[in-house]
């Protein structure tokens, strides 16, 4: 068992779910050499983090893997992704569409999907294989991690026991919620438990598939229970016809031995259908923060940076957004044209956006189902529990329009004086600085997304001298930029602006009409001093 040092890339990333083989796909693509380390040779069948949201697809467009992620999908297409909640029972007639993300289609790229997070792995994987400056260490374990000012060495043993140290320039830990590299790096967390024990039940059952075909379009449902104070119990499709998972809260102790999960689950949905478990598994409901998300050379995303229970599809989606926000900047620095405060940004913008998602969404929507389910009961008013009832099904459409992570408040962009990061905002065409840049026609037939550079983007609808001053003044700064010329016209006009920075991961660093360009690339490339 020896333990060799060898010189590995100039990043290790060490976790190889979907947050970390993304961010590797994402610098590898802007020609970093990244070396990623995981515990398991391959996806662990577990589904979990099945919703895929617009935005996040756009990724995997940038990245090349758009069209064999949907052809992966275990539910067809003409099926539909939609979802519902009910109240009582599953099939107790009272429900609403619930997480309606068609309703701001219009301002993203791509449509959202929806698959198990062990086949969104295997195409990640298989899209890493494709990229020469990834390297992948399946079966290896992360153990230590030490920084110096020169770099960071990272210590990872194999399934057999054979040790060795990597050294890299920076390590990002995706390693999960129980992270190695959060904890070796001293990055403490802010923590909120809501002390309950939940189950993960997946199963196999053709009745239930029956059941719910009353239901058409639906792939994952809500059921919302007095006796649960606002808790879920949650079912979800694997595939069509047969697989299937359900979350839900169980007394403390609980264990796979002791509790009748066969009759939970029939209580849950009001009938009788056949059962085969396939797995049982526990979690603690909780909300975890890192207080920063960056500790020198030592960076952290994903459930590493940040964990909450999976309600509303935020989980795996605000990790993949950490891994964007990551690696243009990494990329930028370790090429030499990112400015000093770039990396500090990260943690500037990211933290704040998940601080709002975990309290204005996730733990909001817990509090106001239980004071719903305290107020109102079919039982005891039938006719106000109905009209409470149809208000939470516009305020299921309002909560969708309303997430809208931005970065007004960030340092490198130039938002509203006075503003906030945060993950509440709207959905608009305008251009907006901190804000993700909406799709538009382009004169030409294509759209702007499939226009735009990998680094920074000068969108030029009719400024008479824009592109070209912005063109000179990042070749002098040595600032990637494309420059996309048009008319403020066709919809266009929608931007608000003649000029638009656009940053490389699709967000807005400046709009307007008139523009002091070396001042603007600076800001919005770190070089704040």
């Amino acid at each position: 068992m020896q333990n060799p040092t060898d010189q590995s890339a100039p990043v290790v990333i060490v976790g190889g779910g979907p947050v970390g083989i993304g961010l590797a796909i994402d610098l590898g693509l802007r020609g970093i050499r990244t070396t990623v380390v995981e515990r398991y040779i391959d996806p662990q069948p577990i589904p979990k983090g099945q919703n895929l949201t617009q935005r996040t697809m756009e990724h995997f467009h940038f990245w090349g893997a758009e069209e064999e992620l949907r052809a992966a999908r275990t539910v067809p297409r003409e099926y539909g992704i939609g979802g519902m909640t009910s109240y009582g029972t599953l099939l107790s007639g009272h429900s609403y569409d619930w997480l309606q993300r068609e309703l701001v289609r219009p301002f993203y790229f791509t449509d959202n999907e929806r698959l198990p997070q062990y086949a969104t792995e295997a195409v990640l994987r298989r899209r890493a294989a494709q990229i020469s400056t990834i390297e992948t260490l399946y079966g290896w374990t992360c153990e230590t991690v030490c920084q110096d000012v020169d770099g960071v060495s990272i210590g990872i043993v194999d399934r057999a026991g054979n040790k060795r140290t990597v050294r890299a320039e920076c390590v990002v830990g995706c390693d999960g919620s129980r992270s190695t590299v959060r904890e070796q790096a001293g990055i403490s967390q802010t923590r909120s438990d809501h002390d309950r024990l939940m189950v993960l039940l997946v199963f196999r059952s053709t009745g239930l598939h029956q059941l719910l075909e009353r239901y058409p379009g639906k792939s994952f449902y809500n059921v919302l229970h007095p006796e649960l104070e606002g808790y879920w119990k949650f079912f979800g499709r694997v595939d069509l016809g047969s697989t299937w998972f359900f979350h839900a809260p169980v007394p403390a102790g609980t264990t796979r031995h002791n509790f009748d999960f066969r009759n939970y689950l029939l209580e849950a949905a009001g009938a009788e259908f056949d059962v085969e478990f396939q797995h049982i598994g526990f979690w603690d409901l909780r909300f975890a923060l890192a207080d920063t998300y960056r500790a020198g050379r030592i960076f952290i995303a994903g459930d590493a940076a940040h964990s909450h229970p999976p309600y509303g599809g935020y989980g795996v989606n605000s990790g993949l957004e950490d891994a964007v926000n990551l690696s243009w900047k990494l990329a930028a620095v370790l090429q030499g044209w990112g400015g000093e405060d770039l990396l500090d940004s990260y943690d500037l913008e990211r933290r704040p956006v998940f601080a709002s998602t975990a309290r204005d969404f996730i733990e909001k929507s817990i509090f106001e189902d239980r004071n719903f389910l305290r107020a109102h009961n079919p039982l005891r008013d039938r006719a106000a529990f109905e009209a409470a009832w149809r208000e939470r099904q516009s305020g299921a459409r309002a909560e969708v329009n309303a997430f809208e992570p931005h970065y007004e408040g960030s340092p490198i962009v130039w938002g509203s004086h006075g503003a906030e990061s945060s993950a509440i905002g709207s959905h608009i065409h305008a251009a907006r600085a901190g804000h993700h840049l909406a799709p538009q026609l382009l004169t030409g037939g294509k759209n702007v997304f499939e226009e735009l550079g990998r680094d920074f983007t000068l969108i030029n609808l009719g400024a008479s001298s824009g592109g070209s001053a912005f063109a000179a003044a990042a070749a002098d700064l040595g600032v990637p930029l494309k420059v996309i010329s048009d008319f403020a016209s066709g919809g266009r006009e929608k931007y608000g602006s003649r000029l638009i920075l656009v940053r490389p991961d699709q967000f807005v660093a400046w709009a307007g009409d008139e523009a002091e360009p070396v001042g603007i690339l600076q800001r919005s490339i770190g070089q704040l001093h």
